[in-house]
């Protein structure tokens, strides 16, 4: 048996680097900036989730990316992209169309459709069960359960 710990704690060591490889791929498919012109190469796919700010280093913008990088699972089993804009100078289409002032959540529906405007940080807890109460997510959850129950 002690022979055994060692082994044990060597494997887990060995595995930390991968797990920390693998977190990465899916951070820079669920984190993009704003640059698009519009959303629609979104639409029926995705549910964008904006998060405007005046600066990188607003605290309020800092809060709620690292609210979002803790919890990205869920983000990414409700088809969730988020799509951030720090630079008010740059006046993208996005920015433009949204009209942020100062910090601004967006929740936008697979449809796009405006669901959800915050000017402060949300937790992923709060923004998924906003997502969980849309009809098309709710449509969704059934087409899994059922497909589960056929297997």
């Amino acid at each position: 048996m002690k022979r055994l710990i060692p082994i044990v704690i060597a494997g887990l060591i060995a595995t930390a680097p991968l797990a920390e490889e693998t977190a990465s791929p899916q951070a820079d498919m669920l984190f993009l900036p704003a640059d698009m012109d519009d959303l629609s190469e979104f639409r029926w796919k995705k549910r964008p989730v904006l998060v405007f700010a005046d600066s990188a280093d607003d605290p309020a913008y800092i809060e709620q990316m690292a609210l979002l990088h803790a919890r990205m699972e869920e983000l990414f089993e409700r088809d969730v992209i988020v799509l951030s804009d720090t630079d008010p100078a740059a006046r993208s289409a996005l920015r433009l169309q949204m009209r942020p002032r100062g910090f601004m959540l967006v929740l936008v529906g697979k449809d796009g459709g405006n669901r959800l405007r915050k000017p402060f940080p949300w937790s992923v807890r709060e923004i998924t069960r906003s997502i969980d109460k849309m009809p098309m997510r709710q449509r969704e959850i059934r087409e899994n359960k059922d497909a589960a129950r056929t297997r």
